[in-house]
C-alpha cells in the first residue's frame, strides 16, 4: 500500500467554520477520555463493593454508574439514620438534664431532708 499524503491547509486559510469542524472530533474524544477515567477511578474506589454484589463478572460503564449510585444512597440513608440516632440521643440527655435539675430544685425546697430525699438524691447524683 502506497503512502498517503495529507494536505493540512495553514490555521490562517482556514474559516471558523472549518477549523469548528476539525476541533469537534478532538475535543469529543477528550470529554469521553474525561468520562472513561472518571468511570474507572469509580470502578476502583468501589471495587470491594462490586465484588460482592457481582463477583466474576466484568462490569459495564453502565454498571458501574449505576452501582455507585446505590451505594452513595445507601451510605446517605446510613448518614441520616446515625444522626437522627445522635440527635435522640442528645434530647434524651437534655431531657434528662432538665428533670434532674427540676428534681433538685424541688428536693430544696424541703429544708427537712426525710431519708426518701437523701436515698433519691444518691440515686440521682449515680
Amino acid at each position: 500500500m502506497a503512502p498517503s499524503t495529507v494536505f493540512v491547509e495553514p490555521d490562517n486559510l482556514l474559516t471558523p467554520k472549518e477549523k469548528n469542524k476539525l476541533r469537534k472530533p478532538v475535543v469529543e474524544k477528550m470529554r469521553r477520555d474525561r468520562i472513561n477515567s472518571s468511570i474507572e477511578q469509580l470502578k476502583l474506589l468501589l471495587e470491594k463493593e462490586f465484588q460482592r454484589h457481582q463477583p466474576n463478572s466484568k462490569l459495564e460503564k453502565a454498571d458501574i454508574l449505576e452501582m455507585t449510585v446505590s451505594y452513595l444512597k445507601q451510605q446517605s440513608q446510613l448518614q441520616m439514620k446515625r444522626s437522627f440516632h445522635k440527635s435522640a440521643q442528645f434530647d434524651f440527655r437534655e431531657g434528662y438534664s432538665r428533670c434532674l435539675q427540676e428534681a433538685f430544685h424541688f428536693l430544696s425546697l424541703h429544708k427537712v431532708r426525710t431519708e426518701t430525699q437523701t436515698k433519691l438524691l444518691s440515686h440521682f447524683q449515680k
